[in-house]
């Protein structure tokens, strides 16, 4: 049995969960979230505890066992919580500033970019060079913050451009000097 599938769900005060025909509705303080699962799984509500069952050990109802019951607890742990990704700038006149509900940004081009907020991400600019993007469905948040790095993708010589906080970007080295043959 899938390690991850078997762990249940527990449903934290202040979360309404409804479950029919597999599709789950997960209702908290900072929102809802609705997502339909594949009909072969078993989702069960008892409790306030909530379990993802498998028909049987095939391929793919093992795949699909773990990753349901992780979608369903990111449901619920947005709706709670929510989730954010922080993105970096470095480079030399690049800059980053939230004007009304849009993001704009300098990043060495000869026009500034100009990113809108939508209705389920927020991002907020607490410095220059930092971008926060929040929200409560995890996938949005990360899809959001990876179009913003898309923007000016981190070069491999001065490692200059938008990264995530804490990513490593590998260096080259630059040109070999004289006298080498």
């Amino acid at each position: 049995m899938s390690r991850i599938g078997r762990m249940p769900i527990t449903v934290p005060a202040g979360v309404d969960v409804k479950i029919a025909d597999n599709q789950v509705t997960v209702k908290g303080p900072k929102g809802e979230l609705c997502q339909q699962f594949s009909k072969e799984l078993g989702i069960a509500l008892q409790d306030g505890v909530i379990t993802v069952t498998r028909p049987s050990d095939d391929k793919k109802h093992r795949s699909l066992h773990g990753l349901t019951r992780t979608l369903i607890h990111n449901m619920i742990e947005g709706v709670v919580n929510g989730y954010s990704k922080t993105l970096e700038i470095d480079g030399v006149g690049y800059r980053a500033a939230k004007q009304g509900k849009n993001l704009v940004m300098n990043l060495g081009f000869s026009h500034q970019v100009i990113v809108p907020e939508t209705d389920e991400i927020s991002i907020e600019v607490p410095q220059p060079n930092q971008i926060v993007v929040k929200g409560i469905d995890k996938q949005k948040v990360g899809q959001f913050a990876a179009e913003i790095r898309e923007k000016r993708l981190p070069e491999p010589y001065k490692g200059k451009g938008i990264h995530y906080l804490g990513e490593h970007i590998i260096r080259k080295e630059g040109k070999a000097g004289k006298g080498k043959k």
